[in-house]
């Protein structure tokens, strides 16, 4: 006699999602963006295509009585050669907001990247798979999964042991955050674990990440996609990628800056919009970049490779754009009272470090991320922030 339960199979369609911003149909489903179509065609590297495809904090809504919950997907997995290839990615299952659940799909496609510099890369295609959820507590509940942070995952198919209808409208606040590899979640554990998600729980609000590993870039089309989204909040963590990247120098960084927060005012002129400078990260505090891998004792780490006597000819440090953001920050808040500055040391600094130390020199542990994310929500949500509630 079988055991399996009666299936429901339902659609994923865009009233389920949160959290992206685009769908693509592809030939297995459909494929959730953290950018629109317009900004995606104007991505000139692969660092930006495969990381605004990744569904950092892009999560399944619904309501359901089942117990028993099967999502189909084909996930593409992320290795670098000469390393051991990835774990898993981790989908976490929520019931009523509280982490019940936790799951994987093997196989997949696998994207190896052969040059860490250039971002060339290699696809080795392979099978989709199934994450499955059982012994769920009976009853009505609001379910979310959450789906891998560092895995592009084409969704498939949802079945469930009862029907299935899209999430009410929760009525919170949505925050819309944007920064480099750490608000995507780098070295994470699991979706709900990246800082950006754990500050979101305690804040109390809707996320919408478009953290970007890499790609924190001042990139207009970036900026165009923020003016655009709903949003009751807005943070920009800015200035890490810009100086590992060595993509610009202090002449060219202001402007930038200035336009990125024009850009967004255009659609948003007087919400709540908070600037966030890099964390501390003392590898690239007084040294220019660009980043580059450090693999001696076959760790991978990394190591800023300019010259800090270039400084006074405009090159960039992680000291020199915390000045330049402040003073841009001061300098526009007498036209813009809504508009906040946060010094990223707050969130992780030297007590920080010497209590957790960054790994690779760059991106924080699970720790860190749990640290972060505890400072953000007790600085910009808790009482007198930047995004506290009124009254």
């Amino acid at each position: 006699m079988s055991t399996e339960p009666d299936w429901i199979t339902t659609p994923v369609t865009a009233d389920m999602l949160r959290g992206s911003l685009d769908l693509e149909a592809t030939a297995q489903g459909l494929l959730p963006h953290r950018l629109p179509a317009r900004a995606r065609r104007q991505i000139p590297d692969n660092q930006l295509a495969m990381a605004e495809a990744q569904p950092s904090g892009v999560r399944l809504a619904f309501r359901t009585r089942a117990t028993t919950i099967e999502l189909d997907a084909l996930p593409t997995k992320r290795a670098y050669r000469g390393f051991p290839a990835p774990a898993d990615g981790v989908y976490d299952l929520l019931v009523d907001g509280r982490l019940a659940a936790q799951a994987t799909v093997p196989g997949g496609n696998v994207r190896t990247i052969v040059d860490m510099v250039t971002q060339a890369a290699e696809l080795r295609e392979g099978p989709a798979g199934t994450a499955r959820f059982t012994g769920l507590p009976a009853g009505d509940k609001n379910v979310e999964i959450w789906l891998p942070h560092t895995e592009i995952t084409e969704l498939i198919a949802l079945r469930t042991d009862a029907p299935v209808e899209p999430a009410r409208d929760s009525g919170r606040r949505v925050w819309l955050h944007h920064g480099s590899s750490i608000s995507h979640g780098s070295n994470a554990a699991h979706p709900t674990a990246i800082w950006p998600a754990l500050a979101a729980a305690q804040g109390g609000v809707e996320l919408v990440n478009l953290g970007f590993s890499g790609s924190a870039l001042l990139d207009p089309f970036t900026a165009r996609a923020m003016r655009d989204t709903p949003a009751d909040l807005i943070s920009l963590k800015l200035g890490i990628n810009v100086v590992n990247g060595d993509v610009m120098r202090l002449r060219a960084f202001t402007p930038a800056v200035h336009g990125f927060l024009d850009t967004i005012r255009e659609g948003h002129p007087a919400t709540p919009l908070l600037v966030v400078s890099p964390i501390l990260c003392p590898v690239q505090e007084d040294t220019p970049g660009p980043l580059a891998p450090d693999l001696d004792g076959g760790t991978l780490r990394f190591k800023a490779t300019g010259d800090p006597a270039e400084r006074a000819a405009g090159r960039l440090t992680l000291n020199v754009v915390r000045d330049e953001l402040a003073r841009i920050v001061e300098q526009r808040t007498a036209d813009d009272p809504n508009l906040h500055y946060l010094d990223g040391r707050d969130l992780y600094g030297e007590t920080d470090y010497a209590e957790l130390p960054l790994p690779d020199e760059v991106h924080p542990d699970p720790a860190g991320h749990r640290r972060i994310g505890e400072n953000f929500a007790r600085l910009v949500f808790g009482a007198g922030g930047p995004f506290a509630t009124c009254g």
